[in-house]
């Protein structure tokens, strides 16, 4: 499944719809960002994450959808599941990235 990217807009709205919900939030400027972005979307192209929802963010300028991940240091990492936020950390490792969407199932 593609990374969709959200904003305040529609963060809700996503989570709402979608029972299982990783999220990356990022910032341009964020070099580590940029070098864990193609393992995000490797993952998230999988046939077995079909039914999990992978979301990008830009924390800088989505400040509600950064709030409700309790974002404090980029990248960040975060899962939710039914809407309601399981785990997040500031992270770039495809392991934990694996760890969060089990805390989705």
């Amino acid at each position: 499944m593609a990374v969709t990217i959200a904003t305040d807009q529609d963060f809700d709205q996503l989570l709402k719809n979608n029972n299982r919900v990783v999220v990356k939030y990022f910032a341009d400027w964020c070099g580590a960002c940029k070098m864990f972005s193609p393992k995000y979307k490797r993952v998230s192209n999988e046939d077995e994450m079909v039914n999990v929802l992978f979301l990008e963010v830009n924390a800088e300028h989505n400040e509600l959808a950064r709030k409700a991940g309790g974002v404090d240091n980029l990248p960040f990492l975060a899962s939710f599941k039914n809407g309601m936020l399981v785990e997040g950390s500031a992270a770039s490792k495809e392991e934990y990235l694996r760890k969060l969407i089990d805390l989705t199932n």
